[in-house]
């Protein structure tokens, strides 16, 4: 009898919790999802539910949230703008076949979905896609869904997601940011795909243009460089008269992984889910830089991250306003340098740019059929026509795409883009032959000169470490008591010149002849009599740097031979003067390439710390308790380390240049970025399909541990060696305190959901709140 009570309790139980017996992806017209129930999709991804987003809210929200991930992240939200008060909520679907969210104690509807294709039987079932999708019991064809989530999207891009319009449907997905982490209401930050003759992708702050993808290519979008052949993303666009979408599926299916619109930073995100620290990292994200912002240098300029200032006016064009460009305003953009006349023979032409994000779209005109040379006739016939292109680059190229009025929001494109024909003035492009075959062997120079920088520098730096930590060498075994007579001058491996000839090869070290001048002295420009031409680095008189410093260059530059660095021919030692002769770089200053360094400290090969009153060097690569106390020690050629490593890898000098946001050196901006999540910005844009992402993060990691402000918190060379040959997980880098002690308080809010920093995972950890 017991038994049989106990059966019947059971099933009485069993009747009265019907909905907790067992997890279901799929809810009924007979069958509604109450509060307190939630639905799972069949493989345990995802699961649908009530939520409220924060402790402090008393919102209530239907939305579709990870399962398996113990930080609840919120994918898609049904009533995003209009919450729910109360928890007496339920989903139901209608006699109609819709979705609505409805209290059923007053009968009014909070949300609803809009299909009104009819079904014999509806259901509402959740996907392993993370898709809630409405469809005939009996019809699973993805093709015949009443309804989708996917094609009204929040903030989040999921894999298998159509992002963009199709016209067939008059569908538009629209990704919208959160207002903030704890507020799902549609922020004012948008990613939508433009309608126009020549479709592309941009990001707006309210109504404004923040970013902007450039237009599909045929292989990519023209201003965002094709993914790498070993992602573990495959992207997927479409564009034809019915559908302009992207979508992105997972190579790894393993591999969690979404795009979302982050309305605190303003940026497109990709982020990752690290199982290890059960954390989302950040992979990749847009904006990725400075000319990535819509428009950064106006009509008719074009955006060089590689040059300082960033903007320039295109070729056959000119600032419109020369005071506010040179006060790196260039909102007002450029103007033609001459006029040109329209349809007249020999009196307007196009030339050639390559390697160019096309220009925004919104006034363009596409044929698909038309040859190059008829795109060209085509634009020359209309006086509107500012520039044409091949519409697909694809093989020799195909279509044609043509833009009227100004051109906005060109970049240059490191080994992407495409060629744009602008329209000049013919006297602008009659020499643009000569200019192409000039600009090919400058570039191959420039790339040959840029490797050639990296290499020397690091093997400086190996030399003046490898001496530095030998005890039985010091850094001058040479005494030189006087420097009038020529015959001190033996000890010297270097070959000895004659000071009447160098003064006969600089025309007697001649104004016309100087090259630069740093904290050595002038550099000269010189023709020895049989013809070789030679740079003269000069001891200036008053210069802080003597003889000692002269001396241990002079060692340094004879045992530091190397085909990679400029070759020292010789010094001299006579009179009052002190000269080192080198090769003469006649494609630019040598500073253009090697950022040229001031002359070594002098130190004993025992010596570890020490004080002085007397600081040599280069300001910018000094330590801040050597350059402003005089206190050395074997850290503070750590902390020169770390910034020549951080140079290295973006690309930039510490000095000269214009960093956004008023960074106010190299290192300040390593900081911010890095403190931002945003560390890949930092990365020269040369390097990008070139180097191993992870060791670019990684030396910027280890540039920031060398920078630290206080000697004792910096690594040793040694340790450096070891973080720069390993995999293992490195500390995190103190703040740089001495950059600044104002930290707005805006920037630092942005701050707050970021944790540690893991080198390994290639990516920045962040806590989100959804």
């Amino acid at each position: 009898m017991a038994f049989f009570a106990i059966l019947i309790l059971v099933s009485k139980l069993l009747l009265f919790f019907p909905k907790f017996s067992a997890a279901t992806d799929t809810i009924t017209q007979f069958e509604p999802l109450e509060d307190n129930t939630t639905l799972v999709s069949k493989g345990g991804t995802f699961e649908l539910g009530f939520f409220t987003p924060a402790s402090i809210s008393s919102n209530r929200y239907l939305g579709i949230w990870y399962k398996s991930i113990p930080i609840r992240t919120v994918v898609w939200v049904a009533n995003r703008d209009n919450p729910i008060k109360d928890n007496s909520t339920e989903l139901a679907i209608t006699t109609e076949g819709n979705l609505v969210l409805l209290n059923p104690n007053n009968n009014i509807v909070i949300w609803s979905t809009n299909t009104t294709t009819k079904a014999s039987v509806v259901v509402a079932q959740l996907l392993d896609s993370g898709n809630l999708v409405l469809r005939d019991e009996k019809d699973t064809d993805p093709e015949n869904y009443l309804w989708q989530s996917f094609d009204y999207p929040s903030d989040t891009f999921l894999p298998g997601m159509k992002a963009g319009w199709d016209l067939k449907k008059g569908l538009n997905r629209v990704l919208t940011a959160w207002k903030n982490w704890d507020d799902p209401s549609s922020g004012d930050f948008r990613d939508i795909a433009l309608h126009t003759n020549y479709p592309e992708e941009v990001m707006l702050k309210g109504t404004t243009k923040y970013w902007r993808s450039g237009p599909w290519d045929g292989t990519k979008f023209s201003g965002n460089p094709s993914v790498p052949s070993n992602a573990i993303v495959n992207y997927t666009v479409v564009s034809n008269n019915d559908e302009f979408y992207a979508m992105y599926s997972m190579t790894d299916k393993s591999v969690i992984s979404r795009i979302i619109m982050n309305q605190t930073l303003y940026v497109r995100q990709r982020l990752t889910w690290n199982t290890d620290s059960q954390m989302w990292r950040v992979s990749s994200e847009l904006p990725g830089d400075l000319c990535d912002r819509y428009n950064t240098c106006g009509a008719f300029g074009i955006c060089d991250l590689s040059e300082a200032p960033v903007c320039k006016c295109l070729d056959g064009f000119k600032p419109k306003s020369p005071r506010n460009w040179t006060q790196m305003n260039w909102n007002q953009g450029c103007v033609h340098n001459q006029t040109w006349s329209c349809r007249e023979k020999n009196k307007d032409g196009f030339k050639k740019f390559s390697n160019v994000k096309a220009p925004d779209t919104e006034r363009s005109w596409v044929n698909a059929s038309m040859t190059l040379e008829e795109c060209k006739h085509k634009c020359t016939e209309n006086c509107s026509c500012m520039a044409y292109a091949n519409s697909d680059i694809r093989g020799e190229g195909s279509g044609c795409a043509i833009w009227f009025g100004d051109l906005l929001d060109i970049r240059l494109m490191s080994n992407a883009g495409q060629d744009l024909y602008i329209r000049l003035a013919m006297s602008e492009t009659a020499h643009q032959n000569q200019d192409e075959k000039d600009s090919s062997k400058k570039k191959v120079v420039v790339i040959a000169s840029s490797i050639s920088s990296v290499i020397a520098m690091l093997l400086i730096f190996i030399f003046i470490y490898w001496r530095y930590t030998n005890k039985n060498n010091v850094w001058v075994k040479t005494e030189i008591e006087g420097t009038k007579n020529q015959s001190q001058q033996e000890d010297f491996e270097l070959p000895l010149f004659d000071l009447a000839s160098i003064a006969h090869a600089t025309s007697n070290f001649s104004n016309d002849k100087k090259l630069g001048e740093g904290g050595f002295g002038p550099v000269y420009k010189g023709t020895l009599p049989n013809g070789q031409e030679v740079a003269v680095k000069r001891l200036s008189q008053t210069s802080r740097q003597g003889l000692k410093e002269f001396k241990n260059e002079v060692m340094l530059c004879a045992e530091l031979q190397h085909r990679n660095l400029v070759k020292v021919l010789g010094c001299c030692i006579q009179d009052d003067e002190k000269l080192l002769i080198y090769e003469y770089m006649a494609n630019k200053s040598l500073d253009v390439f090697l950022f040229d360094f001031g002359l070594a400290r002098m130190c004993g090969g025992d010596q570890i710390e020490g004080e002085t009153s007397r600081v040599v060097g280069t300001y910018g690569y000094m330590a801040p308790e050597y350059a402003f106390d005089g206190i050395f020690s074997i850290k503070s050629d750590v902390f020169s380390f770390g910034e020549l490593l951080l140079e290295i890898v973006s690309g930039k000098k510490n000095s000269r240049l214009f960093y956004p946001n008023d960074y106010n050196n190299l290192i300040g901006h390593a900081w911010m970025l890095w403190k931002e999540g945003n560390p890949m910005q930092f990365i020269d844009t040369s390097l990008e399909d070139s180097c191993i992402l992870y060791e670019a993060l990684r030396c910027i990691h280890i540039g920031l541990l060398c920078v630290q402000h206080h000697p004792n918190d910096r690594p040793n060379m040694a340790s450096v060696v070891v973080l720069l040959s390993n995999e293992n997980a490195l500390p995190l880098p103190k703040d740089p305190s001495y950059l600044s002690n104002d930290i707005s308080t805006e920037r630092e809010s942005s701050f707050k959901n970021f944790t540690s920093f893991s080198i390994n995972d290639v990516t920045m950890s962040m806590m989100s709140a959804k």
